[in-house]
């Protein structure tokens, strides 16, 4: 009997650690994909040796073309392959204004461009095949544009739009896509950013072992969009039918008349 795959992107540490942990104790294998080659070997041991799995590394730099070739083969040749995990990403060290314009496009080419690539990839070979799953971290900021890094919000944005759209195409083909909106999860990105965790409110921050396993909760669900502390699931519905109530006035011959351009006929 075929066994069943996952690949995990950015599986090193954080968030893709702990899916790399709960999928191995679903008894996934894995290919686990990451810069660090040192971590990415004794995860594959640990995880090995605690589940009983199989674990590929793929040490990678999804920035550098050779490198996402790697993974976009995985993707196409592993026939076993039946879950992706996109969790490579970056965030910001500070305000637009005060960031290095170098530091932003790097960001919106990881955090977009190469998720872009691996989804639709990802989403192809799985729709071919009949049967998937993709699973994009995105996060909560995408629904509060104005409480963070301008640019950093726009690709979590993008993830989130494009999750949404692709799931109409997806859903008949028998593959589902999911986006998770995390809010503050406890993980070293917070280091790497140089910001003070602490200064946080301990009530806002959240575990990243509880935040994957109400993620993955989501997903058994069939949810397209989860949020994994919102309590009242009916706030997010209410939102999505507002906005989905906005489509019939959204491209019509004349403009609104409030802003009084010519005369409607």
């Amino acid at each position: 009997m075929t066994r069943k795959t996952a690949l995990v992107t950015g599986a090193s540490s954080g968030i893709g650690a702990v899916y790399a942990e709960k999928l191995a104790d679903r008894d996934f294998d894995l290919v686990v994909v990451a810069r660090d080659i040192d971590r990415l070997n004794q995860l594959a041991d640990t995880l090995s040796e605690k589940h009983g799995v199989s674990i590929t590394p793929i040490p990678a730099d999804l920035s550098k073309s050779n490198d996402i070739k790697r993974v976009l083969s995985a993707i196409y040749e592993d026939k076993s392959l039946e879950l992706i995990v996109n969790c490579a990403g970056i965030g910001p060290k500070g305000s637009v204004l005060s960031s290095d314009a170098e530091d932003l496009s790097g960001m919106v080419y990881l955090n977009v461009d190469i998720l872009h690539t691996l989804t639709v990839t990802a989403a192809k070979t799985f729709a071919d095949r009949g049967k998937g799953g993709i699973i994009n971290i995105a996060s909560v900021v995408a629904l509060m544009p104005e409480r963070f890094n301008p640019t950093y919000v726009a690709s979590k944005a993008f993830v989130l739009a494009l999750t949404q759209a692709l799931a109409v195409e997806l859903e008949p083909r028998g593959v589902q896509i999911q986006a998770v909106l995390p809010g503050f999860t406890r993980t070293e990105i917070f280091d790497r950013a140089g910001i003070d965790i602490n200064v946080i409110p301990a009530d806002m921050m959240m575990d990243a072992d509880e935040m994957v396993t109400a993620a993955l909760a989501g997903f058994d669900r069939g949810e397209t969009v989860t949020i994994p502390s919102l309590e009242e699931a009916s706030l997010w519905q209410k939102m999505e039918e507002a906005r989905l109530g906005l489509a019939p006035f959204l491209s019509l011959k004349h403009s609104a008349t409030r802003y009084g351009v010519g005369q409607k006929t």
